[in-house]
């Protein structure tokens, strides 16, 4: 028997990532010498803050290096409970916070003590692509909700509810959302969060993108509802997207406390704590006010007016206008190409990368990144422009194979 076959049976339910996929792709195409325009990144292109570094760079210097508790210092799991009330009107305590290697990790977490098997995640489609995966790795089954345009992306309580099962335990909701930047306004999660209360489903409440929002719209955080849906619910935050701290991995979620201390106990047998220099650096993010979040998103603002302006012209593509994150996703159906097709296309004759889809769970689409500098975005997207009018949809590269 060859290894592959002997391989435990859940590592054959992993599908590769698209992102990382077609991102490995650009960056062996750079290396090779061509001028590469990357629409694809998932993180913002603003270095880390200057005083996050220092607090780093401090931590090392004053040997804050060993094993700090499994959940996070005290200091830091105090500023995420701070953070959330001020931000977000939740009242943690700090035992109810658990500190983890990113908010991806802090997701994986809860959906592992939340979830058996056969159990199902209710997931709105489009998705971030590893919400399904994580969810089939403990077991379970990703039930999908789809999502359409005409409703910017956003599902609705009587759609929740006409998805509901038996076996229906989690319910994931991501605002502002990745891929499509939706954001959905406190009536439209109080909807939601009743359903959830009413038939005892818990929520995964990941706001990563909490701070890159526009239009002078506020998020909103489902646990500030009341107490049922407090207890229900496992708030997810982090610090890469509102500090660019994408390669630190801090995460942090607060939840019921017999929630976080099951994610402890799993997290005691993993990876025991973050790292301690991160943990300081993150300490030293939480603590400062909001300024260079806030000028980091007047220019994501900015970079996605000029984005949706033009790709608005170009005819071939469309977009929903989003409302956060730094992601646009754009409807290709009118180009007869698939996603996959769409995208290894573009990179290998325009050298322009973007992520396909239908690793969101939408083939007729593809996510443009405006985490890049307005020159970069118009080299692309002028770029995009030319491609588009001389594809033919019907030739032989056109097909999906």
């Amino acid at each position: 028997m060859g290894v592959e076959s002997r391989l435990a049976k859940r590592t054959h339910l992993l599908s590769p990532s698209a992102t990382l996929a077609i991102t490995s792709k650009a960056k062996r195409l750079k290396a090779e010498g061509r001028d590469v325009v990357n629409l694809a990144a998932g993180e913002p292109d603003f270095d880390t803050p200057d005083f996050v570094k220092e607090a780093a760079v401090a931590a090392i210097k004053q040997g804050f290096t060993k094993y700090t508790p499994t959940t996070g210092t005290p200091e830091l799991k105090q500023a995420a409970c701070e953070k959330f009330r001020k931000d977000n009107g939740l009242d943690y305590s700090p035992a109810q916070i658990v500190v983890s290697c990113g908010a991806k990790h802090s997701i994986f977490n809860a959906l592992f003590v939340l979830l058996g098997p056969g159990e199902e995640a209710l997931i709105p489609s489009p998705y971030w692509v590893s919400y399904p995966e994580m969810v089939q790795l403990c077991g379970a089954v990703p039930r999908f909700i789809p999502a359409e345009a005409e409703n910017n992306f956003k599902i609705t309580a009587a759609q929740l509810r006409r998805h509901l099962s038996a076996r229906s335990k989690v319910f994931i909701l991501n605002s502002p959302s990745n891929p499509t930047g939706c954001v959905y306004t406190r009536a439209e999660i109080s909807e939601l969060a009743a359903v959830c209360a009413e038939k005892g489903i818990f929520i995964i409440s990941d706001e990563i993108y909490e701070k890159i929002i526009f239009d002078g719209l506020r998020p909103f955080s489902p646990a500030a509802l009341g107490k049922d849906v407090y207890e229900l619910t496992v708030t997810v935050n982090g610090l890469s997207k509102s500090h660019s701290m994408t390669g630190w991995r801090i995460g942090y979620l607060g939840a019921h406390p017999a929630v976080a201390a099951a994610i402890s106990s799993l997290q005691d047998h993993t990876t025991s704590n973050p790292t301690s220099i991160a943990q300081k650096a993150a300490l030293a993010a939480l603590q400062q006010q909001d300024g260079f979040t806030q000028q980091m998103c007047a220019e994501f603002e900015k970079r996605r007016d000029f984005a949706c302006s033009r790709i608005a012209k170009m005819g071939k593509i469309s977009c929903v206008r989003p409302q956060g994150a730094f992601y646009i996703f754009c409807d290709i159906a009118k180009t007869g190409l698939g996603s996959a097709v769409f995208a290894n296309r573009l990179l290998e004759e325009e050298s322009v990368a973007l992520i396909p889809g239908e690793g969101f769970g939408r083939d007729d689409f593809a996510r443009i990144s405006f985490a890049t500098s307005i020159e970069q975005l118009e080299k692309g997207l002028d770029r995009i422009e030319r491609w588009l009018n001389n594809i033919s949809a019907t030739d032989d590269r056109g097909k999906n194979t």
